[in-house]
């Protein structure tokens, strides 16, 4: 299953490149602030951590792109909640992403919002600690990416946004704020 998985995604990314419907392409790098939660918890919990991405965005209409990606996240627990009380429960993670997603974005110069939605893989380790949950798991698991944001800049070139991978399999979500700066690449 994870030779399929990682083979259909560069069979994918290998035709894409050349496909002739692509308008533009650029290269995407994000870093920011990440943060892991269970599904559910008795406490307010937000392990922190940190978050760094790239993604290869293909611009199909002023308004549409595709983004294959890769990154990594790492969250940790302080053993606090979001009021600084003690806590026992936890949601960690230290993983590599990868996957796809799919970005529509209204084409407004200086400050376009956006939403991005996708599927990808994790491959790490995760535990997730809750009063009804204990798991914990290492390897490769499936999450769906969601996004969403703003492009700044004269060119929509500065990205600023929330983005989040929901991981049903360990029962938690991991997420960032971003920075990102998109680099565009010039046509053969």
């Amino acid at each position: 299953m994870k030779n399929t998985l990682v083979l259909l995604l560069a069979v994918l990314i290998t035709n894409l490149t050349h496909a002739q419907f692509i308008k533009e392409k650029s290269i995407n790098a994000q870093i920011g602030f990440g943060i892991s939660s269970p599904y559910e918890s008795e406490d307010e919990i937000g392990d922190t951590g940190f978050f760094l991405q790239g993604e290869y965005v293909m611009q199909l209409a002023a308004w549409v792109e595709l983004k294959p990606y890769v990154g990594m996240i790492t969250t940790s627990s302080d053993g606090e909640d979001l009021n600084d009380n003690p806590t026992d429960e936890k949601a960690e993670t230290k993983a590599f992403l990868m996957g796809g997603k799919f970005r529509v974005r209204a084409p407004i110069r200086w400050v376009a919002p956006y939403i991005e939605l996708g599927i990808g893989a994790s491959i790490g380790t995760y535990e997730t600690l809750t009063s009804t949950i204990d798991i914990e798991k290492n390897g490769l698991i499936y999450h769906i990416p969601f996004a969403f944001g703003l492009e700044l800049g004269r060119n929509n070139n500065i990205d600023l946004g929330f983005t989040y991978y929901f991981q049903p399999s360990v029962e938690q979500y991991v997420g960032a704020f971003a920075v990102g700066i998109s680099i565009p690449l010039k046509n053969r």
